[in-house]
């Protein structure tokens, strides 16, 4: 059964005669403990969605249903944000105290949860990020990464069901990217949180379940990773690239070697390219 559900959505941000539709009567349903990509390149729609699906945004038509709740409903506002967190781009726009553990502890407290009680689910969300030993640190001392990983413990502590993730590598450096991304494959994998990840690095993507390219407000194609990255014309067409490993392979293909597949990572594509070899 579908954990979201979002039901022929438009959407623009203002309602001037000449204002872009930003998403176009898109649907599309995420199952709970599922891990989805959202790839696009700037502008086309895909942090619109997320806010959707948190219920900062409300379609002005159409219906996004979290759990069976509508989002547009604003007396469950509340029980809608307790299920779906959103992480943001720029950590430091999440960091609101001085010590790493107060951070983590802000949201629980926001929610009225008993001090016992957020001394545990801090220490835990500390340690399901791998930063329980940065506990007692101020954040400002902080890698991008480790910022990160703090943003998302504050996000785990306050216990949702799926965890939206807006571009959250996009400032980071490459060791600090594969901090988060590692994280956050440890969450749903380990603690079967749903993450919806909106990113541009193709490698990030073929990680996930499913994935949806969204292009000038409307979805142009879906499907498993492997799928979706097969076609690298259409990718290539809507402005975004494929993973490195599959480009090589795809010009190989197209050079006379007989691939029956484009492999998404590095390993894939050596052991593909032995085998063709021998």
């Amino acid at each position: 059964m579908e954990f979201i559900s979002v039901q022929n959505v438009s959407f623009q941000y203002a309602e001037e005669e000449n204002s872009r539709q930003v998403l176009n009567d898109i649907s599309f349903e995420i199952k709970k403990g599922e891990f989805v990509a959202l790839l696009g390149h700037n502008g086309s729609g895909k942090s619109t969605i997320a806010k959707l699906l948190n219920a900062l945004l409300v379609p002005q038509k159409g219906k996004v249903f979290v759990d069976g709740m509508d989002t547009s409903d604003e007396s469950l506002t509340y029980d809608i944000r307790s299920k779906v967190g959103l992480v943001l781009q720029n950590p430091d726009n999440q960091l609101v105290a001085s010590v790493v553990e107060e951070d983590v502890a802000f949201g629980p407290e926001n929610l009225g949860i008993p001090a016992d009680e957020i001394r545990v689910r801090v220490d835990e969300a500390l340690k399901a990020v791998d930063m329980y030993d940065h506990r007692l640190k101020a954040p400002y001392k902080l890698s991008g990464g480790q910022k990160q990983r703090v943003a998302i413990a504050g996000i785990i502590a306050m216990r949702p069901d799926c965890i939206v993730l807006d571009e959250p590598t996009a400032m980071l450096d490459p060791k600090g990217r594969e901090e988060v991304l590692s994280t956050i494959k440890k969450l749903n994998k380990e603690y079967g949180i749903t993450i919806v990840m909106i990113t541009h690095y193709m490698d990030e993507a073929v990680h996930a379940d499913t994935v949806y390219v969204v292009d000038s407000g409307s979805f142009v194609t879906s499907g498993t990773a492997e799928e979706v990255f097969s076609q690298v014309e259409l990718l290539k067409k809507h402005r975004l690239d494929v993973p490195q490993a599959t480009e090589l392979c795809h010009k190989l293909r197209a050079c006379g070697v007989p691939l029956e597949r484009l492999p998404l990572t590095e390993e894939d594509c050596v052991s593909m390219l032995r085998e063709v070899m021998l």
